[in-house]
């Protein structure tokens, strides 16, 4: 089995490595390929790696390259892990957004947006190339915003899953709190990437017990906590959100909070720093503590078990992906993507059904399906008014004086990134 990465230069790497090689018996890989245009990155990452797997005693071989087409060529799948415009374009994207009193966060908002625009079209370029040498295989994006791009990926006709870390996450906190095994807990997960509920904690599968009143009411204050919400706003909804529902919970308060701290791009980009000169370590041959802080946790057991299920391995037979909607959520288009507990295989993903979603729910999830609709819209084919809508149908927005002074912003910083601009 060859499976690439594709920004296999990124610091996130070593975590993923890691997972490959303790999860072998799940996703037997006998060729890892790192692509990454970085040579400097991708050197020292390519060499944490080898000696990661000789650590463990895993007999594949890791290749680096430049060579995007080399490195797809023959892949049984290929991971989408890139970050267009790099740190420097993250820090900007969290703090633009904050001239115009609305939160700079670069997955959802104004910078969201402007990361999808950035993203797109460079992400649909990787793909055509996977599908003109290897038309086969399997692509899986972890490349943020994960909604928005993998819809652009299944609008083109590619075969793509969109993997996001926020539920296994969620799974092994409950697993901990329950005392019982990852494996025994199953999510009720529902709603857009970054933008969902965990309405239901099952023992055993999708038809398990329930046991999330009794979760809240036992751990509320300690799940609240982690999300930065009140106690008891958790208990009013009677569900968990994800952390990223603080942006729109909390709006007014984030934003204030983020103009006064130090920005997260400035503090992962010093991390990565860090972890570089780290990895530069010739005896170093296991991920250093500091990765846990990067973010993306047991992003490489998700990435094992999804890979594992789509190549027909063992990986799980339920699990929580981004997918065509194809009628799960009836409020939405069929092309919508959702992310939502999934039966997979080798033939894709197929939704779970899903009971009827609260409105206090549904209404925001119509709403920024919406907004991604015209976001891709933007990205796909350019020009100020079309990432004007888009800014103006975010519930985050939706001010035309905000959308316009958005606008120009949002055009002034990443001219060099879009070939309309």
């Amino acid at each position: 089995m060859k499976l690439t990465v594709v920004g296999g230069g990124s610091t996130y790497t070593p975590e993923l490595v890691d997972g490959f090689a303790r999860l072998r018996d799940t996703l037997p890989i006998e060729e890892l390929v790192l692509v990454d245009p970085a040579p400097e990155r991708l050197e020292l990452v390519g060499g944490l790696a080898r000696r990661i797997f000789a650590k463990q005693g895993h007999p594949g071989r890791i290749v680096t390259t430049f060579d995007l087409d080399e490195g797809v060529e023959g892949a049984d799948a290929v991971l989408l892990q890139l970050r267009v415009g790099g740190q420097a374009a993250r820090e900007q994207d969290e703090t633009w957004p904050l001239e115009c009193g609305c939160v700079g966060q670069e997955t959802t908002g104004a910078g969201g947006l402007a990361k999808a625009l950035r993203t797109v079209p460079v992400v649909l370029d990787i793909a055509e190339r996977v599908r003109r040498t290897n038309p086969d295989a399997w692509i899986i994006d972890f490349t943020n915003p994960v909604g928005i791009v993998t819809r652009a990926l299944l609008r083109a006709g590619h075969k793509a899953v969109g993997l996001c870390n926020v539920a296994i996450g969620f799974q092994r906190k409950f697993a901990g709190l329950l005392g019982v095994t990852p494996a025994e807990v199953h999510l009720d997960h529902v709603g857009l990437n970054h933008l969902t509920w965990e309405t239901g904690v099952r023992l055993g599968g999708p038809g398990g017990e329930n046991v999330l009143p009794a979760l809240l009411a036992e751990h509320g204050g300690t799940i609240a906590a982690d999300l930065s919400l009140p106690h008891s706003l958790v208990d009013r909804l009677g569900v968990v959100p994800s952390y990223y529902l603080r942006y729109f919970y909390a709006h007014d308060e984030v934003v204030e909070e983020l103009r006064t701290k130090r920005s997260r791009a400035a503090e992962v980009a010093e991390m990565e720093r860090n972890l570089l000169k780290m990895y530069a370590d010739p005896a170093l041959d296991e991920k250093p503590a500091l990765l846990a802080k990067r973010g993306g946790a047991y992003y490489s057991e998700a990435a094992v078990d999804l890979a594992a299920a789509l190549l027909g391995g063992s990986g799980s037979p339920h699990q929580v992906v981004n997918t065509a909607n194809n009628g799960t959520l009836p409020f939405l288009a069929d092309d919508a993507v959702i992310e939502v507990q999934a039966a997979v295989g080798p033939k894709g993903p197929a939704p779970l059904p899903v009971p009827p979603v609260d409105p206090l729910y549904a209404g925001l999830i119509a709403h920024v399906t919406a907004y991604e609709d015209l976001a891709l819209t933007a990205a796909l084919h350019g020009g100020r008014e079309r990432v004007f809508k888009a800014l103006l149908a975010h519930p985050l927005i939706g001010r035309h004086a905000q959308a316009d002074g958005l606008t120009d912003r949002l055009i002034a910083h990443n001219r060099e990134h879009l070939a309309w601009a």
